[in-house]
């Protein structure tokens, strides 16, 4: 089938874990807003007669079904695309791990916008200025030491998270590497050090011949400051 990306035209934001794992899986997809404009995404969020709404995009279509929530997307593309192992426990894990790279999202965002989104950042400045302190001295070293050891204890070798092949999870961690060292290259060039096999897995997953080719198309969406990776070198330290 031909799947149907609903996502933001301008950004790559949480759309991008999607379409890095629909570009990984050579699946036939259109990104809808990038293809038609912003109309079809807003009918689709207004839309009152559907029993099922969802919150907010990203949204995928597949057949008739819509479903949303990133991890809930990778869930579903994981299973029909063999990123995702086929035992229920290897499916567990492989979520687990997304779910951790979604907190590990929401609180690079928040560096930004500490206060709330509904706030710009320049009303915000001395706040973010403190969340990113914390953010670079004690979150990132957690959460890039957690997957660290992640890929350490892979009985399968660390070259994935998951096993001996990739999984969305290796495409997620990826992005999220790429998108801290855009928001904060001197921090994440510290940590780089401490972190070999996240940087490695990242570096593998560059080289991947789709995700290379992808990166290479007008496809890809460069990081910019409407997204949720912003490069205020305030906030780098």
């Amino acid at each position: 089938m031909r799947y149907e990306l609903f996502y933001w035209p301008e950004i790559p934001g949480r759309g991008e874990f999607i379409r890095l794992a629909l570009e990984e899986a050579g699946a036939d997809y259109v990104d809808v807003a990038r293809a038609k404009g912003y109309d079809p995404l807003m009918r689709l969020l207004k839309d009152e007669k559907t029993q099922q709404p969802p919150f907010a995009p990203p949204i995928l279509r597949a057949g008739k079904q819509f479903i949303a929530q990133t991890a809930n997307i990778l869930l579903f593309l994981g299973a029909h695309h063999a990123i995702a192992p086929k035992t229920e426990a290897g499916r567990l894990w492989t979520n687990q791990l997304q779910l951790t790279i979604a907190d590990f999202l929401v609180e690079a965002h928040d560096t930004h916008h500490p206060i709330g989104g509904g706030f710009y950042y320049e009303d915000q400045k001395p706040e973010a200025k403190r969340r990113a302190e914390d953010f670079r001295a004690n979150r990132m070293p957690k959460f890039l030491g957690y997957f660290e050891r992640v890929l350490e204890r892979n009985r399968s070798g660390d070259r994935h998270l998951v096993g001996a092949r990739i999984t969305y999870a290796d495409l997620s961690l990826f992005n999220m590497v790429a998108g801290l060292t855009f928001a904060f290259p001197r921090a994440m060039k510290r940590l780089a050090r401490r972190h070999k096999r996240v940087i490695a897995l990242h570096d593998r997953v560059a080289a991947r011949p789709r995700i290379a080719a992808y990166r290479a198309s007008d496809r890809w969406i460069d990081f910019n400051q409407q997204g949720i990776f912003r490069a205020y070198p305030e906030l780098d330290g």
